[in-house]
């Protein structure tokens, strides 16, 4: 008899499942090689294409910029022996690239995502994967057409402490998680020009900061029942200070807050009945985390250093070897209810970004 026919670990958290139980990833280096192709040439792309080329068997083949210079530069000091495009479009037509890694402003990911996906290439799109949900589903309709893979950059869904985590709660260690409180603050002065506050290019703290503590809660519990945003915006509209309450049913709740405008702990506490687990700073990236049950007891984890994005470029290679064209971990359906939470959260804040 294994662990699997007694615990049921849904009963701790509704969305966990058996294969939860081990709280493992797969070994970084035990993926398929893939030829990627990195759209944008900005401080994301360069920590992608990093990891990529130190922690993985895939390589970055081309680079494309508007500015060929700048592409030959990024090539240069981020992907040696990759091809410098001056053009998206060049890009996407690389014979050699087999996955498009997209990396520019929240406002340009659908249109620079369907254009790999029209060229016929496997997409992948740094979160969130576009402005909004119905944005999203246009993406994702034409993946589907095109019958390529797509996914959502949301590279902490593939962490290992985050698997570590997960499987701590599916043994049933902290009893029925009953609260997930989560912060994604930093301190970033108004500037008008700055992406975080430009709403032309899809700026504020909820789809930049807030999608991750957003995106753990979701992760546990699914779509709540009921999602209250309440917060302020910058002098461009966009938001700069949100909290946001979400509850389940059975009494289920997460405490969420994101800022431009206040440095935060980004940490993140997870309530059960029997015990807790606290995710210090950069909960959303590689870290270590403590648990402290009722009984007194007390454990660590110990994350694997490095660059993280590297587990979200393994799980395409993966996935892409098998034929998938989504993920099962972060599938097309998370993506679209995250996309609808963010919607209704800007809703209820007056946040509406030019075309809308």
């Amino acid at each position: 008899m294994t662990i699997a026919d007694v615990v049921d670990p849904s009963a701790y958290a509704p969305r966990l499942t058996a294969a939860d139980l081990g709280g493992t990833v797969p070994d970084l280096m035990a993926a398929p090689p893939v030829r990627w192709g990195v759209l944008g040439a900005g401080n994301i792309a360069a920590s992608f294409s990093d990891g990529v080329r130190l922690r993985t068997q895939g390589t970055v083949v081309a680079v494309g910029s508007r500015d060929a210079v700048k592409a030959q530069a990024f090539a240069d000091a981020h992907a040696p022996a990759a091809r410098a495009h001056g053009s998206y479009e060049e890009l996407v037509a690389d014979p050699d690239v087999e996955v498009v890694y997209v990396a520019t402003p929240h406002s340009h990911h659908l249109e620079h995502a369907l254009l790999a996906v029209r060229a016929g290439k496997h997409v992948l799109v740094e979160k969130p994967l576009t402005r909004s949900a119905a944005e999203s589903r246009t993406l994702l309709d034409a993946a589907r057409e095109a019958g390529v893979f797509c996914m959502e950059a949301l590279w902490t869904r593939f962490l290992p402490h985050v698997a570590a985590l997960r499987g701590v709660i599916a043994r049933g260690e902290i009893g029925e998680v009953r609260t997930v409180i989560a912060d994604f603050a930093i301190l970033k002065p108004f500037d008008p020009e700055h992406r975080l506050y430009a709403p032309e290019l899809a700026g504020g703290a909820l789809l930049d900061l807030g999608i991750y503590p957003l995106q753990l809660a979701h992760d546990l519990f699914g779509v709540p029942d009921v999602l209250t945003a309440r917060g302020t915006l910058a002098e461009t509209g966009t938001d700069d200070h949100v909290a946001l309450v979400l509850e389940w049913a059975g009494g289920r709740q997460a405490l969420l807050h994101t800022s431009t405008r206040v440095a935060g702990p980004v940490a993140a506490t997870i309530l059960g009945t029997e015990g807790r687990i606290d995710i210090p700073r950069g909960f959303h990236a590689p870290v270590d985390f403590r648990v402290e049950r009722a009984d007194g007891s007390t454990s660590t984890y110990t994350s694997p250093q490095g660059e993280g994005k590297a587990y979200e470029a393994a799980e395409v290679a993966r996935l892409l070897a098998a034929g998938a064209t989504q993920s099962p971990r972060h599938p097309w359906s998370d993506t679209l209810e995250l996309m609808e939470l963010l919607d209704e959260a800007r809703r209820q804040l007056g946040v509406v970004y030019p075309g809308e």
